[in-house]
């Protein structure tokens, strides 16, 4: 498998509406590797890696967001794979 990193940034109402648990089912549901932070600025920024026709479907996922999200932009930095992540958390 051609494993690729993404670095990927979601904005728009995503904090409090249960965004980071919705990212983890759904990076989970595509056998993903990384995390997902809440950042100061509001948004939401995640780190994955795996194949990059599973990602590109993750992103597809996170434009949706949660029933109470609001997602204004989901920007993607491509990348090689880092190989640093065994599975997908939450961090705080």
């Amino acid at each position: 498998m051609n494993t690729v990193n993404a670095k990927i940034t979601v904005s728009g109402m995503v904090q409090g509406v249960g965004y980071r648990w919705y990212a983890d089912r759904t990076a989970r549901k595509y056998d993903l590797a990384g995390y997902v932070e809440n950042r100061q600025d509001g948004s939401v920024f995640l780190e994955v890696e795996g194949k990059r026709s599973w990602i590109e479907d993750f992103i597809k996922e996170l434009n949706k967001g949660p029933k109470l999200a609001r997602v204004n932009q989901v920007s993607v930095e491509w990348g090689e794979a880092h190989h640093l992540f065994i599975n997908f958390k939450i961090k705080a």
